[in-house]
């Protein structure tokens, strides 16, 4: 029987039946450390009590009704994330891109509302904002754009962590009306900016009156040891969308203003069939109240810096790593060549790791990860990459 599904992914020959904590379970009873939590989106681990109990018990009243109607769980997971996030508002949808298409009509509409004909958003090289057309266009990587065009128009592009372009374009654009940014390039190879680029960015910002707007989506929920990454620069955003690990696996993304932001969308500006509904919102508002409960953002600092040091300490004589990198549980180990058989190497050994950007292995585990399985991980995945770098590097073609 031919594959029912459509060819949209290179799909590792495992299937999953069961997860516990930071575990998975495969078909034939192989147990694997889960150092991808689902791409940031199970902090919480597989299976986590308080949320499987909350869909539950929700699933048993009540799933959707649509927006057409007042939604409790709705209104009180927005209470809730405004005032964590210190915003005015906030928009429902189902994953990060519909919020990031939320944040991008947003600006524009509030550009047209400012007079501007065509109104631009500053995006940012080597980024990624989603695969829906608008965000596929203000993604800056040229691999998930080709064979899309003609892509949707409005996006200027500068590098990351260059307020020099910043300014060039501020000095030779009358139509940027927003900065769409991620705190930290997750997709791009954990890029990390200079600690005052957010900062200043909010500054420069201010002083020509765009909105900032920072796609938290990866970064958020508690990844990087704060609630959200823009925490450990002191500024706040205009707009911020969330969505991966805010329901721990349930699909929900936000759209997050406050100010003139959170007044540019009114009635029948935007809106969402499923987007909000009780079985999301109910989820969410559990995984908020676990990550404070159990003092997971700060676990996720500590863990983060004993990952990072130990990896450090056990890759430290192999001139072919290049950087290991991070912020709490956001972690990239940089080769000096391209590694992406490593993701197999790694299945084979028991643990799910991520490569992104060809050399980059990138590294999300759940903010329940125990020391044990620190050292689990590191010692597994430390022998594979330096049995990595001790085959020599395939030579260039043509060199």
């Amino acid at each position: 029987m031919s594959d029912p599904l459509m060819a949209t992914y290179r799909r590792l020959p495992v299937t999953f039946t069961h997860g516990e904590g930071a575990w998975l379970w495969d078909e034939a009873g192989k147990r694997y450390l889960d150092a991808l939590s689902g791409i940031a989106v199970c902090g919480l681990g597989h299976a986590h009590p308080a949320v499987r109990d909350a869909l539950c018990e929700q699933a048993g009243s009540l799933i959707h009704t649509s927006n057409l109607y007042q939604i409790a769980a709705q209104t009180e997971l927005g209470t809730r994330l405004t005032a964590l996030a210190g915003m005015d508002r906030v928009f429902f949808g189902n994953s990060g891109a519909e919020a990031n298409e939320a944040a991008i009509k947003l600006a524009r509409l509030h550009g047209h509302h400012r007079g501007i004909e065509r109104p631009a958003i500053l995006v940012m090289e080597n980024s990624f904002h989603g695969r829906t057309l608008a965000t596929l266009s203000a993604t800056g990587n040229r691999k998930v754009q080709a064979g899309f065009e003609p892509l949707v128009q409005g996006f200027v592009r500068v590098p990351y962590n260059d307020l020099g372009a910043v300014e060039t374009a501020a000095a030779n654009r009358q139509d940027i009306v927003a900065v769409l940014v991620e705190p930290i390039q997750g997709e791009g190879g954990i890029n990390i900016p200079a600690p005052d680029y957010l900062p200043r960015l909010r500054a420069i910002c201010d002083r020509q009156g765009w909105l900032l707007m920072l796609d938290e989506i990866q970064t958020g929920m508690g990844r990087t040891g704060r609630l959200f990454a823009h925490q450990h620069t002191g500024i706040q955003p205009d707009v911020m969308t969330l969505a991966k690990g805010l329901a721990n696996g349930v699909p929900i993304g936000a759209c997050l203003a406050r100010g003139v932001a959170a007044t540019v969308l009114g009635p029948g500006s935007h809106g969402s069939t499923f987007g909000g509904n009780p079985l999301a919102c109910r989820a969410a508002s559990v995984v908020l109240e676990t990550l404070e409960s159990e003092g997971l953002v700060d676990r996720a600092a500590d863990l983060g810096n004993q990952v990072k040091t130990s990896f450090r300490q056990a890759l430290a004589r192999q001139p072919g790593v290049r950087d290991i990198r991070g912020l709490g549980l956001m972690i990239g180990i940089e080769l000096d060549r391209p590694c992406a058989e490593l993701v197999g190497q790694a299945l084979e050994a028991g643990l799910l790791i991520n490569v992104t950007a060809d050399r980059v292995i990138r590294l999300l585990p759940p903010l329940i990860l125990e020391g044990d399985q620190v050292a689990l991980l590191v010692d597994r995945l430390a022998l594979l990459i330096v049995a990595f770098l001790a085959t020599p590097a395939p030579k260039p073609v043509g060199g």
